[in-house]
């Protein structure tokens, strides 16, 4: 942490954003990263959906777009990384620069669009990790192209494609940087999107769970639809949340008029409030991803006692490094003994209790 704060941090601000991050994935691909060999506290260990999860702390999709270093990330400590946002067809996203740092804030805003390889280039990296025995849990983020007019047949095409080998599926129409994305959160067409791919998934010789991604700028009603049709669809899990196009009256760093999605620090406090209601909404029955803000580990604790059974993060990462997995597992570690929790599951949702 210290090296990184003092001269591998200071040296990747003195680029671009995007080609810091582009550095950062080179790096990983090439072994350059500290390899954590202490097994993270047992008390972090959970199972959901079959699956088991050394620490609920995972990387949130964008970090890893094409799936070229899920295998490093999972060496860096976290406990499972999502993958993606892949789309069918390989696009460039939108013009640059589209990635901007807020460091007084601890934020960042992005508006990529999808950028990605595409498909096929995804799939055979996912494949041949899954075709390998590769360990840990990999979950797939899927979207559709920017110039996709039907609503619903990417998603179709990704739920085809990757469902023998994903961890987890992942339907992503909370993005803010694809025109008319969001509008799939509607009642209508969320119930026949989710109901087209878990038809899809029903073809495949695997059926990993699928989950959905929602944006934190809904209206109590439009939250209201997303957690009625998630019951009425069973599906089996929804993350909290997408980035933000709302602009808190406290960000102070020159790049808050950038248009895009609002991560890190300042999408805290919304995305968990809207995590717990949102578990206040589904009964706490259909388990919950908490992203957004994520830094520390008693950030972390109050999205687990919210009701979140797994936590992701990512802008963090941009701004402590590589070690921040252990660093906050070992404080959320910390937090659950000194509130006399022997199992991390016991504190999912407290609040609520």
């Amino acid at each position: 942490m210290k090296f990184y704060a003092s001269i591998l941090g200071p040296l990747l601000f003195c680029l671009d954003a995007e080609r810091a991050h582009q550095l950062g994935l080179i790096a990983l691909k090439l072994g350059f990263y500290p390899t954590i060999r202490k097994a993270p506290d047992p008390i972090l260990k959970s199972r959901l959906w079959g699956l088991e999860f050394l620490t609920p702390l995972g990387v949130a999709a964008g970090f890893d777009k094409n799936a070229d270093v899920f295998d490093p990330l999972l060496k860096l400590g976290f406990g499972f990384v999502e993958t993606g946002t892949v789309t069918p067809k390989a696009q460039a996203g939108n013009e640059k620069p589209r990635m901007f740092r807020l460091p007084e804030d601890l934020g960042f805003i992005n508006r990529l669009g999808f950028n990605n390889k595409g498909l096929e280039y995804y799939t055979n990296n996912i494949m041949r990790w899954s075709k390998q025995g590769g360990s840990g849990v990999i979950g797939v983020n899927i979207g559709k192209n920017t110039n996709t007019k039907d609503d619903f047949s990417d998603f179709v095409s990704g739920v085809i494609a990757l469902s023998d080998y994903a961890s987890y599926l992942v339907i992503n129409i909370s993005s803010p940087n694809t025109p008319g994305l969001r509008n799939l959160q509607s009642r209508v067409k969320l119930k026949k999107l989710l109901d087209s791919v878990i038809l899809a998934r029903g073809k495949a010789n695997k059926q990993p769970p699928l989950l959905v991604k929602m944006a934190p700028d809904l209206s109590v009603s439009e939250t209201n639809d997303v957690a009625e049709v998630a019951k009425e669809t069973n599906i089996d899990g929804i993350i909290v949340s997408n980035t933000t196009v709302e602009r808190p009256n406290t960000l102070k760093n020159k790049n808050k008029f950038e248009k895009g999605g609002l991560s890190g620090e300042p999408l805290f406090t919304t995305s968990t409030e809207l995590l717990r209601n949102m578990y206040h909404l589904t009964g706490g029955k259909i388990p919950l991803i908490g992203v957004g803000g994520i830094s520390n580990g008693a950030q972390a604790y109050e999205k687990i006692k919210a009701g979140a059974s797994l936590i992701q993060l990512y802008s963090a990462m941009v701004y402590q490094g590589p070690k921040i997995a252990v660093i906050i597992s070992k404080e959320l570690a910390w937090l659950l003994k000194n509130d006399g929790f022997t199992s991390i599951s016991q504190a999912i949702g407290a609040d609520h209790h």
